[in-house]
């Protein structure tokens, strides 16, 4: 497998396909795509191959990282939902069978709230997810993917 997606090109473009994938299997909702940025996340430490001891640089490069995929899901996002802000001066348009929760107190209210989340808040919570799946790959992941692994074996001794 390591073979296979071994070079930049590929490894972008099979991550813009699964990124849409996503995004498409929630149909332009990206509950997928928060909990694909997990996945994305575990590799992110493989990919860099940050050494065993976190120092700032090599934090700074994973929070970059997760920057990128995150990025993107924005960029994908608004070209789904910001067009539809049109809808707001409209005054034919129904906005209460737009077919979102109506959660806030008007159906503007609420539409303003759902492109907010969907436009705004969605890929901070894929940017939140792909450090949170970066960590966790750090933290509980043997540390036989790192460079310079400690002499004395023992993996908590940085």
């Amino acid at each position: 497998m390591r073979g296979i997606i071994s070079n930049k090109p590929l490894r972008i473009v099979v991550f813009l396909f699964l990124e849409i994938l996503s995004i498409a299997m929630g149909m332009g909702v990206p509950i997928f795509t928060i909990l694909f940025g997990f996945l994305v996340g575990l590799f992110i430490p493989r990919i860099l191959r940050t050494p065993s001891e976190l120092s700032t640089q090599n934090l700074a490069s994973i929070l970059k990282a997760a920057l990128i995929p995150s990025a993107v899901t924005l960029m994908i996002m608004a070209l789904i939902w910001l067009p539809t802000l049109s809808w707001l001066s409209d005054s034919t348009r129904d906005l209460s069978n737009f077919g979102i929760p109506m959660i806030l107190f008007s159906p503007r209210a609420s539409f303003i709230g759902w492109i907010v989340l969907m436009v705004l808040i969605s890929p901070f919570l894929q940017f939140l997810m792909i450090l949170f799946g970066s960590i966790s790959w750090i933290v509980f992941i043997p540390n036989r993917w790192r460079n310079d692994i400690s002499s004395s074996g023992n993996e908590l001794a940085g």
